[in-house]
């Protein structure tokens, strides 16, 4: 059975890198642009989902900073786990943004990133991938 869970969260991790990947640059940076065009989104209205300063991402030198790219990777990464169940990615989105979880509180995935707790975020998806109760 531990190897179930095992090979459960390895797949999901894997398709985490996948979504991200698509948006990496030559540089090996995540595209903030095409971040936002592929979810409808200004780069404000992206950087307060992530939880970051407008400036965070319009800025040339803070757009590449370990903060900035972290961030939106915890977001890429949760939409990713959840995007097959959910109906796609934009329906993650959607999910991410407003769904409350009981399992925080009633707090969305939106709310924990911001608190950078994404972390928790992840492991609580890998326990419902393996056949956890939410």
């Amino acid at each position: 059975m531990a190897t179930l869970a095992k090979k459960s969260a390895q797949a999901s991790g894997s398709g985490d890198k996948a979504l991200v990947l698509t948006f990496m640059d030559g540089s090996g940076r995540i595209a903030i642009d095409r971040v936002a065009d592929s979810f409808g989104m200004s780069k404000t209205q992206l950087a307060e989902t992530v939880g970051l300063a407008r400036e965070s991402l319009y800025k040339a030198a803070r757009v590449g900073t370990l903060k900035t790219q972290a961030r939106v990777r915890e977001m890429l990464e949760i939409i990713s786990r959840v995007s097959e169940w959910a109906g796609g990615k934009e329906q993650a989105m959607a999910w991410y943004r407003a769904q409350p979880i009981p399992a925080f509180g009633g707090r969305t995935a939106e709310a924990l990133v911001k608190d950078g707790k994404a972390g928790a975020v992840r492991d609580y998806l890998d326990h419902l991938a393996v056949g956890g109760f939410a």
